[in-house]
Parts: structure tokens; C-alpha cells; sequence
């Protein structure tokens, strides 16, 4: 994590230590996944059912309009890093077997003397989903872990951010089946964004519903 320091007098950049030394899990290369070579599951799903009734639904006149899922977003935020630097490192390793990604160290963007913050201190870690990798993490969130947090009764409706995107937070990494818990001394927890082609709250809300998130009722 620290600075790495030129060497010689070439007048050689220093270079910054973007991240730990870690090898993270390959969640679709495990058995019972897709072996990277296969459509993810919930694409298909998507694909095939979703796509239609959407379609249906607000009457879209191009295909183009109907909504689909651009990226997901993981973030964790770590204030206590400041104090105890390897709690970062931890929470880094669980987010990168989470995604099956490398995450990327996030950094304060200004110093704020009340919480004794410096600007570019780490403060947390994130990682960016596209593609396979998040239609894979899209499924094992709603089919195995969003089950497994304690008195489950759906997520809140009212995460949407006024164009189609959700955020919702989870209070504890331990709802993942990825994460080992023998190796936090602090279980962190984690925001999670949606991000949609949807123009609209509803129009985004129905392409995840369709998809599977159980949200609570009205």
C-alpha cells in the first residue's frame, strides 16, 4: 500500500501501490457455474422472458428502449482504515472474492479536519461490474445471499435515484457464501448501485422486479 520509492537517480517517477497482493476466486469458473464459455443465467433470463414483458408492459416502440443493466457498482467504506490499516486489506480480499475482481483502493477527495482526514488517505475499496461478471454477481446477490440476511422481508422501494439506478446498502458482508469471517476482524458493510438504461423509476423498478429483486410491498 505504501508509496514505492525510484530508485536510482533517472529521475524516475515514483510509482503508486494500486492495491494488496491477492489472487481472488474465479466464481465463474468454479463447478456448477457457467465455465465462462456459457450465456450467465439471469442473461438468459433476461433475454427471454424479461425483455418481452417489458416490452409489453410500457409499449416500447424500438427494442433499443427497453431497459437493461449497464453495470453494478460494490463499494466499501472504511473510516476505522485510518486507525487500523490492515482492516482495509481485509475488506479488500472479501470484495474481490465477492466480485471475482480486483477491486481498486478509494481515497478521500478532500481533508476534513474534524475526522482528522487527509486528502488521498484510503478510506475504503470498490469494484465496477460489467458484462458476465455482473449478471453472475446480479444472480448469486438475489438467489443466495439477499436469503440469507437475518428476517429477510425484501428491499426497500425506495433506493431509485430519480433514473431508473438503485443503491441499497447491506449492513454486513457475511450474507455472501465467499466470505470467510476468520479473516475480519471487522465485518465491514457494503453499497451496492444498480445502474439501468431505464428513463424513469418505474421503468427501472419493473425491469428489476422482473428479474427477480423482492422488493417489500408498498
Amino acid at each position: 500500500m505504501a508509496e514505492a520509492k525510484a530508485q536510482g537517480g533517472g529521475g524516475q517517477k515514483k510509482k503508486k501501490d494500486t492495491g494488496f497482493a491477492f489472487k481472488f476466486r474465479n466464481v465463474m469458473d468454479e463447478p456448477g457455474n457457467r465455465g465462462g464459455t456459457e450465456k450467465p443465467r439471469m442473461l438468459l433470463k433476461y433475454e427471454e422472458k424479461v425483455r418481452p414483458v417489458l416490452s409489453k408492459e410500457f409499449g416500447y416502440s424500438n427494442s433499443m428502449q427497453i431497459p437493461k443493466l449497464q453495470k453494478i457498482t460494490l463499494n466499501i467504506g472504511l473510516g476505522e482504515a485510518l486507525r487500523v490499516p490492515k482492516l482495509l486489506e481485509q475488506a479488500f480480499e472479501a470484495l474481490g472474492n465477492i466480485s471475482g475482481q480486483r477491486p481498486v483502493v478509494t481515497r478521500a477527495r478532500k481533508s476534513i479536519a474534524t475526522f482528522k482526514l487527509r486528502e488521498g488517505q484510503k478510506i475504503g475499496c470498490m469494484v465496477t461490474l460489467r458484462g458476465p461478471r455482473m449478471w453472475d454477481f446480479f444472480d448469486r446477490f438475489i438467489t443466495v445471499a439477499l436469503p440469507r440476511t437475518r428476517d429477510f422481508r425484501g428491499v426497500s422501494r425506495k433506493g431509485f435515484d430519480g433514473r431508473g439506478n438503485y443503491t441499497l446498502g447491506i449492513k454486513e458482508l457475511l450474507i455472501f457464501p465467499e466470505v470467510d469471517i476468520d479473516k475480519l476482524e471487522k465485518v465491514p458493510g457494503m453499497n451496492i448501485c444498480i445502474h439501468t438504461s431505464a428513463r424513469t423509476d418505474d421503468e427501472g423498478r419493473a425491469l428489476l422486479t422482473h428479474l427477480g429483486v423482492p422488493f417489500r410491498a408498498a
